[in-house]
């Protein structure tokens, strides 16, 4: 069996349309400086820029700005929208001062690239976009079709 022309074309166009990148705008959660991980963490999200492709979520432990001795110490939550360069940066910097050690004042980052894949602060999210997916379809079927016309054609 051989593929007619119309068959051909249903299937470049598919593959066309799957390699053109689509302009999808990440969806993050966003908060400022919340004391946990609740309402407005949890509930506000930000269509990001298209420049903005990751998801960053900080945490920090530590006192208000104005430490004491006698000052409780407690988390921070802050979650935004950002660039790669701007994720790769933020965990650079405070790598060193992510120990997580209850007297140390730390602060810690992790970015994801998932839509609302922040909302979790100590999990990284990860996204498989349509596109890929529809990649993958295509070429299973076209091998598939391939074979198959290969097979039944002697």
């Amino acid at each position: 069996m051989k593929l007619n022309q119309m068959e051909c074309l249903f299937i470049t166009v598919l593959l066309v349309i799957s390699i053109i990148p689509h302009s999808h705008q990440l969806e993050c959660y966003v908060c400022q400086n919340q004391p946990d991980n609740k309402n407005k963490c949890a509930e506000t999200v930000k269509i990001c820029d298209l420049s903005q492709d990751q998801c960053l979520t900080e945490v920090r432990w530590g006192s208000i700005p104005y430490w004491s001795l006698t000052d409780q110490k407690q988390h921070f939550i802050s979650k935004r929208c950002a660039t790669k360069q701007e994720c790769q940066e933020a965990m650079s910097d405070r790598s060193r001062k992510c120990d997580r050690i209850w007297y140390n004042d730390w602060n810690c980052t992790n970015c994801c690239s998932g839509d609302k894949c922040n909302y979790y602060v100590t999990l990284a999210g990860h996204s498989l976009k349509p596109t890929n997916i529809l990649v993958a379809i295509v070429a299973v079927v076209t091998t598939f079709m391939t074979i198959y016309q290969s097979v039944y054609t002697i």
